[in-house]
């Protein structure tokens, strides 16, 4: 019998066949794209942890985007990025752009002595600033019923092509453009774009912190990825892995993907599942755990520290009592660990840990850095 194909997409922003847990949030968006200018959601924020899904719901909802009609540009933020955003829209659009507009190969790649690229190639373009040269863009698509969604990954803060985006942005949304901005980013860095008074607009977009993912979403999107490609999974291996996931999506698709290369045959049993459990969360410790653990400060850590004691659930009166330290200065760094995504709400006054597997690695981190 020939082998049947790994449906688990652990690999960077790649979309999943099932997507777990975030309809809600998707159908939104996707009935933004339908319903047009005025929609509120056509400028939305992501913010959560590295693993969280960021990247890969960008991804998703760009091509349900084009689905529906609309081109995209699918760009990170970085130096270069407004030229960015123009090249790739043309590309997305050349369809619909007058020949002037469209983008071409500028370059092919032949032994590695030349790369392979995208040209905006405008005519029209010497003298004109960006907001001018993006207005005639959304002017030759708007004869066609055409938007443009803007996707942005990995907001960084104190970038100043971002504040040139938001101001032309906020100016094309007055004038009633079909234009999306989607952006994404780490808590943190996503609220230290927000509080910079140049680019205030953005605040008032809408913002969804992608957190944990309820067990039982995550148990039907397992069961339907394996049996969607031919599979089984007995019960007891479901549960390990649904419990081992935790709710964290990274970590539904390197379980998910280990148990597969483990299991003979086409059933998934407990001992294939054991095993990819294990490898991966070698491989969230290596990816995940130890990148976010090398980010915390000394406070960072002592609030960290201060959780421990707790099975799951941690007072914030308790931890402030066990830095020895007063309530409004554990709330200082109980912020900066809620936007970097390491702990969530709990309720009033009340937080856990958010990342699978962080507790045993802060304490196995602890005992190595004891010696």
């Amino acid at each position: 019998m020939a082998a049947l194909n790994n449906p688990f997409t652990p690999g960077f922003g790649q979309v999943p066949p099932f997507m777990a847990g975030r309809r809600y949030v998707i159908e939104n968006i996707e009935d933004a794209f339908v319903n047009g200018p005025g929609d509120p959601n056509l400028t939305t924020i992501f913010t959560g942890a590295r693993g969280t899904g960021k990247t890969t719901l960008l991804t998703l909802l760009a091509d349900e985007a084009e689905e529906r009609g609309w081109i995209t540009a699918r760009v990170s933020s970085v130096p270069g990025m407004l030229e960015d955003i123009l090249q790739q829209a043309a590309r997305s659009g050349s369809h619909l752009l007058a020949q002037g507009q469209k983008a071409r190969i500028n370059s092919i790649g032949i032994g590695g002595v030349a790369p392979l690229g995208w040209e905006y190639d405008d005519s029209n373009k010497a003298g004109k600033n960006w907001r001018s040269r993006l207005t005639s863009l959304l002017d030759e698509l708007e004869p066609h019923g055409v938007g443009l969604l803007i996707t942005i990954d990995e907001l960084q803060p104190e970038f100043d092509e971002m504040v040139q985006l938001a101001s032309v942005y906020q100016h094309l949304i007055a004038e009633g453009r079909r234009i999306s901005l989607l952006a994404a980013g780490l808590p943190y860095q996503v609220s230290r774009v927000l509080n910079d008074k140049s680019i205030s607009f953005l605040r008032r977009a809408a913002r969804h912190q992608l957190t944990r993912i309820p067990d039982s979403d995550i148990r039907v999107a397992l069961k339907e990825t394996i049996e969607a490609e031919g599979k089984q999974i007995t019960d007891e291996a479901l549960l390990a892995a649904t419990s081992a996931i935790d709710g964290f999506p990274f970590m539904m698709q390197l379980v998910g993907y280990r148990m597969w290369t483990q299991s003979n045959g086409s059933r998934i049993d407990l001992d294939a599942a054991k095993s990819g459990i294990e490898a991966a969360q070698f491989e969230m410790r290596s990816n995940i755990l130890e990148t976010t653990y090398m980010e915390l400060s000394d406070g960072d850590l002592a609030f960290v520290k201060a959780m421990l004691p707790d099975k799951n659930v941690s007072l914030t009166a308790d931890i402030a009592n066990r830095m020895g330290k007063s309530t409004g200065y554990a709330a200082q760094y109980r912020r900066r660990l809620l936007e970097k995504g390491v702990i969530g709400e709990r309720g009033r006054g009340k937080v856990g840990f958010e990342l699978p597997g962080w507790r045993d690695f802060v304490l196995e981190k602890l005992e190595e850095e004891d010696f």
